[in-house]
């Protein structure tokens, strides 16, 4: 019956039910409150229901509980980084790495937001003074790496 409720809980937000799918997460999590594939599932239902504060405050007590996975520290690095705490997002992203050199999510995180604090000194260049040609490129150019795919 294990796999049958996460499975349940992934299926309800894949198919966009997301209310369904937490309390589906809820109810499994009721019998089994330490199941970590549950517990990140419901985490990331929450994030999906824009209840951010929710999800970190499970990604953290998930960190403290299994220090060894690299995914809810990714996971609580997306969050970081989307509230602007770049430093945070950086700093759980290079934990992550170290449980996991490889993790690829987490690498391509973590060039995101090594860009994003990038784009935030050139900013700081362009605004304290007279830019030059080449500062002026890298801002465009990092702008349109981070720019959404149309």
């Amino acid at each position: 019956m294990r796999a049958d409720d996460l499975a349940d809980v992934q299926r309800l937000a894949g198919a966009g039910e997301l209310s369904s799918a937490l309390q589906r997460a809820e109810q499994a999590l009721a019998a089994r409150p330490r199941d970590a594939s549950l517990r990140f599932a419901k985490a990331v239902v929450l994030t999906d229901l824009k209840r951010e504060a929710e999800a970190m405050a499970i990604f953290m007590q998930l960190h403290e509980d299994y220090p060894e996975l690299p995914d809810p520290l990714n996971n609580l690095a997306v969050l970081h980084a989307a509230a602007g705490r770049l430093d945070d997002a950086r700093a759980a992203l290079e934990l992550a790495l170290r449980n996991d050199a490889l993790h690829r999510t987490a690498r391509e995180n973590l060039a995101d937001v090594y860009l994003r604090l990038a784009l935030r000194l050139w900013d700081g260049l362009v605004s304290s003074g007279p830019a030059d040609a080449t500062l002026v490129r890298k801002l465009r150019l990092g702008r349109e790496l981070l720019r959404p795919p149309t």
